[in-house]
């Protein structure tokens, strides 16, 4: 089963330069492979989730070089678990894209985004299976490379302008993160990870804490965490619906991941613990109150991701079995139902012309399948109760009460503060975009109406601060303007949401494995060794090697 890590990662590029072979002349045999790459991958990723749970982490020497010079890829618990589900999800957003129809606008054109969408799935999967923060660093490379075509794609001024900013933020990060790797270097003689979990404990603590710091800061700005998170509500909401989905839900846990496995492998002695709950606490209450003064659906959303990336900070923060087990959870509930949530958005502003709330009415009568995919993972999101959401976050907050200390109470409220008040967010969407009737007020000082002849066409009239009036008209979409593949895509990804709430009885005793597997250090250093034909490293790893 080894032989089956690097697919992840080389069946998208393999399948990138199939495509720049056929051409950007054939995009229907563009989107076949590119369908077909991303179904094998799914299934790749779920035997390689299930043989790591089974048999321990499953690791792979590229060119059968060892470590420090070669290039290590494992798959654990933690990595198959995440590879798994962006798998999914990537899966279910190309489906959207291919049903959207997106050469007939010349807004996202598909063969600009098949390629760049396989080296984003490409530098996601490596990222997750990097074995040494070299191959880690690439794998965000591949990232940021593919992410800006994706951003821009379509040329609009303000795609160019929000991706300018995205390109700026993650050079960077960039160079702060080969600045941190050749610190880890030039200390530890490795930047293998197996390796620096032993090394790492050798150096002076205040080396040791510098380098934790500058990764630690890198990998906050790839989450979005406060106070690194002011890029992403400007930046995603100009992109395109399925690059938008996909950006929100997989891309800022690519850097929380990347938090929890160098903190769990390579600093677990907790020396930035209150850096770690203070950028919970912030992240949190920011990012939500971000969201409630919101009008337009994506800025709203893109404020309740960068909050939600507190529930995780602050799992990280509090460490020890439950609170990672409920962290696991949560990130795999958050990139699911948070990909979800922007997907619905790219329905009701096909549908409608706008995602802004307050110019929408009556989703809930004249499309109840839309307000039913919208409502599934609003609630989901919020917490209630029987959904995943609520289980996960109960974990969280079970950790909290039980850590015992003063800032773990204060997160405690910081976290049952965030929930109620994306419950009201959640909440005002609903009321104003799906439950008012078309005929109440759209908002404060406006009026639509239709204009006579059929042209299905809405003016909307403005009165202005000094009496004045301005009329503007915008297209209005019917409920048929979505094609089914658009819908089905979405409900199979709610479906998938709905899943963890079903199946949480598995999936928490799945993450609590994964969190001991972390505790455990010596499981996933033990493994890279064997692999490689190295002898154990001089410096101890704490933890048994007999654990699974």
């Amino acid at each position: 089963m080894d032989e089956l890590v690097p697919l992840p990662v080389l069946l998208p590029l393999f399948a990138v330069g199939a495509k720049f072979i056929i051409g950007p002349k054939r995009p229907q045999l563009q989107g076949v492979i590119s369908t077909l790459v991303l179904i094998a991958d799914t299934v790749i990723s779920i035997v390689l989730l299930v043989g790591a749970d089974r048999d321990g982490p499953l690791v792979v020497q590229i060119g059968g070089y060892g470590a420090p010079l070669g290039i290590s890829l494992v798959v654990d618990r933690l990595s198959g678990l995440m590879i798994a589900v962006s798998s999914v999800v990537t899966l279910a957003v190309l489906f959207y894209s291919q049903s959207q129809g997106s050469d007939e606008d010349a807004d996202t054109p598909l063969a600009v985004f098949y390629p760049a969408y396989l080296i984003m799935v490409a530098g996601v999967a490596d990222t997750f299976l990097a074995g040494d923060l070299f191959t880690m660093y690439v794998g965000f490379e591949i990232m940021l490379a593919a992410s800006y075509v994706l951003m821009t794609v379509g040329g609009t001024r303000d795609r160019i302008r929000a991706g300018a900013v995205y390109i700026m933020v993650g050079i960077a990060s960039s160079l702060l993160f080969m600045a941190a790797i050749a610190v880890a270097y030039a200390a530890a003689g490795t930047v293998n990870l197996a390796q620096l979990a032993g090394r790492l404990a050798l150096l002076p603590g205040d080396v040791r804490l510098a380098i934790n710091l500058l990764l630690l800061v890198v990998f906050a700005v790839k989450a979005a965490a406060f106070p690194l998170s002011a890029w992403l509500p400007d930046s995603y909401p100009t992109a395109p619906a399925p690059v938008t989905a996909v950006f929100a839900g997989l891309l800022t846990k690519v850097g929380v991941y990347c938090v929890i496995r160098t903190q769990t492998l390579l600093f677990p002695g907790q020396q930035v613990r209150g850096v770690l709950l203070a950028v919970a606490a912030l992240s949190m209450l920011v990012g939500i109150a971000g969201a409630v003064a919101q009008a337009d659906l994506k800025r709203l959303l893109s404020f309740t991701l960068v909050s939600h990336v507190g529930y995780l900070f602050l799992g990280i923060g509090l460490g020890g079995t439950r609170a990672l087990a409920g962290t696991l959870f949560y990130a795999a509930h958050h990139i699911t139902v948070q990909t979800c949530l922007f997907l619905v958005t790219g329905l009701i502003e096909r549908r409608e012309g706008t995602g802004d709330i307050g110019r929408i009415s009556g989703l809930a009568r004249s499309a109840p399948l839309l307000a039913v995919l919208f409502f599934l993972p609003a609630m989901n999101l919020a917490g209630i109760p029987p959904f995943s959401g609520f289980l996960a976050k109960l974990a969280l907050l079970q950790a909290a009460a039980a850590d015992g200390r003063a800032a773990a109470s204060v997160l405690l409220a910081a976290a049952l503060v965030t929930s109620l008040l994306t419950l009201y967010a959640m909440a005002k969407v609903w009321s104003r975009a799906f439950w008012r009737g078309p005929d109440e007020e759209l908002a404060p000082g406006e009026l639509q109406f239709a204009l006579p002849g059929g042209a299905g066409v809405a003016a909307v009239v403005r009165r202005g601060s000094r009496g004045s009036v301005g009329i503007s008209g915008r297209q209005l979409a019917r409920s048929e303007s979505y094609p089914p593949g658009m819908l089905l895509a979405t409900c199979a990804l709610v479906l998938v949401t709905l899943g963890f709430t079903v199946w949480a009885g598995p999936v928490t005793a799945f993450c609590e494995r994964a969190a001991e597997q972390l505790e455990n250090r010596a499981v996933y250093v033990t493994a890279v060794q064997r692999a490689s034909g190295e002898p154990a490293d001089a410096a101890s790893v704490s933890g048994s090697v007999g654990a699974r």
